[in-house]
């Protein structure tokens, strides 16, 4: 079994980093540039706080914000400069990572979107968020369904979006793909926060996979997001807790036994899970 928070990792274990990401105020495309930066140096950051770490998430909007603008030039493409420099920030730190992007569409408002790519640079998984928390998000519904990829050290890796979650349509959809951990990243304010624990949990459990669930953290001056990551067990029980805080988080987690979904015969593996509570 693994050990000690994710640092005495077993053969077939994966460590996950989830970053409660400072939520930043994107006005201009400098600022743009400069959360970019900061993105890429938490990808180093993660990877030299723990050497064994597989797959560092990072919120929704911890690229774009709360804003919501929808401005045609602040809007990401998949072969644009921000998804370029967090393919290379993957390569130059040899791990995986999970992305937010908002995307510019030519046929009508932005797309919410997600990446995983790997420690080869490589985009393994691009989906859409479909489900807009109307009338608050301005987004396209996502068209690309709910893809699942091979995920790093075996596993089979799911992404929703936030609001995606509160469906559990879209878990039961990633489990029957074959997901033993589903990623959600989230931009949620604190008058979800029961909301999110009560559907993250339920989500693991009535699915047996892994659930892990991030949130963007602290105010812009307007909005107010409220960290909360946490990474679930398949029986429902949270294994790993993050908490909104100002100071210098430990990180915790422990040793997860997976339980894959998908033909009907089951394979276990062990897992383990890491969390900071802030990165900054």
């Amino acid at each position: 079994m693994s050990g000690l928070g994710g640092l005495n990792k077993t053969p077939d274990g994966v460590v996950i980093g989830l970053v409660q990401l400072q939520l930043p105020t994107i006005a201009t495309n400098s600022d743009l540039a400069v959360q970019t930066k900061k993105i890429c140096a938490m990808v180093q950051k993660a990877r030299k706080g723990m050497p064994t770490m597989d797959l560092v998430v990072f919120p929704e909007y911890s690229l774009h914000g709360l804003s919501m603008d929808t401005s045609a030039d602040l809007m990401s493409r998949l072969d644009g400069p921000e998804v370029a420099s967090f393919r290379k920030a993957c390569v130059d730190n040899r791990i995986w990572g999970c992305f937010s992007i908002m995307e510019y569409n030519p046929e009508g408002n932005p797309y919410n979107s997600g990446l995983i790519i790997d420690d080869e640079g490589e985009i393994k998984l691009y989906y859409r968020k479909m489900h807009p928390w109307v009338p608050v998000e301005p987004w396209e519904p996502g068209n690309l369904g709910i893809p699942v990829c091979d995920g790093p050290n075996g596993s089979k890796v799911a992404l929703i979006i936030c609001h995606d979650g509160m469906f559990p349509e879209m878990a039961r959809e990633c489990a029957y793909k074959g997901a033993n951990i589903m990623l959600r990243t989230a931009g949620y304010t604190a008058p979800i926060r029961h909301a999110w624990h009560v559907s993250n949990q339920s989500n693991a459990f009535s699915n047996l996979m892994y659930t892990a669930n991030v949130c963007m953290a602290g105010t812009d001056g307007i909005f107010n997001s409220m960290g909360e990551g946490m990474i679930v067990n398949f029986d429902g029980v949270q294994s790993a807790t993050g908490r909104l805080t100002r100071s210098s988080p430990p990180r915790c987690g422990q040793s997860l036994p997976t339980r894959r979904a998908g033909s009907g015969a089951s394979k276990t593996t062990s897992t383990s899970s890491a969390i900071a509570a802030t990165w900054r």
